[in-house]
């Protein structure tokens, strides 16, 4: 049903990365079953010289040293509860990473909804903690590669309205709160954001 990208899928600069990943499906193999979801919000962030990146100033700790990686890595990294997942960008030894923000449900959404504890659908995966939970992706998966299973993007169908703004969060770190590198599927009910 699924299958995933190649490897170099992902060997394009940062910020069209970003886009180019809106429209794709992040796809789960579990014991559970496949769980997918269409990306509809991304975040970038863009190394050494984006102070809301982990990796601002060249930093090269145990915790971003995948982003000194192949592009198309996986990064995964918590915040408080939640398991952030992104994909690493950039030729390699250029710290960046690209947040997956939002994903809309394609399949296993019976899986999701037991995970998420039986809450509205929107509330699914309409943010980056969110979404990990519903498709059961774990810190795990920190290192691995999204060319691979069980856990890889898949080709979907284009999104031909994408809007573009300031990323969510970023705090205390200058003209970096401004920098518009979110991108987002206009309209869709799962961005993070959104609002009906």
């Amino acid at each position: 049903m699924f299958e995933p990208l190649p490897q170099d899928f992902f060997d394009m600069p940062t910020l069209g990365l970003s886009r180019e990943l809106l429209g794709c499906i992040v796809v789960h193999e579990t014991a559970a079953g496949i769980v997918a979801g269409k990306i509809v919000e991304t975040e970038a962030y863009m190394g050494e010289t984006d102070r809301a990146a982990h990796s601002y100033g060249g930093r090269r700790t145990k915790r971003t040293e995948i982003m000194f990686g192949k592009p198309g890595s996986v990064y995964t990294y918590q915040m408080h509860t939640h398991t952030l997942l992104n994909v690493v960008s950039g030729p390699e030894g250029t710290p960046r990473a690209i947040l997956i923000r939002a994903v809309e449900p394609v399949a296993g959404e019976e899986i999701m909804r037991e995970r998420r504890s039986d809450m509205p659908v929107y509330q699914w995966t309409s943010g980056p903690g969110k979404l990990t939970k519903a498709m059961g992706i774990t810190m795990d998966y920190y290192g691995h590669h999204f060319s691979e299973r069980p856990l890889f993007i898949a080709k979907g169908e284009p999104v031909t309205q994408v809007e573009a703004g300031p990323r969510i969060g970023i705090q205390n770190t200058g003209e970096a709160v401004h920098y518009p590198y979110r991108f987002f599927e206009k309209d869709n009910p799962f961005v993070s954001k959104f609002r009906k």
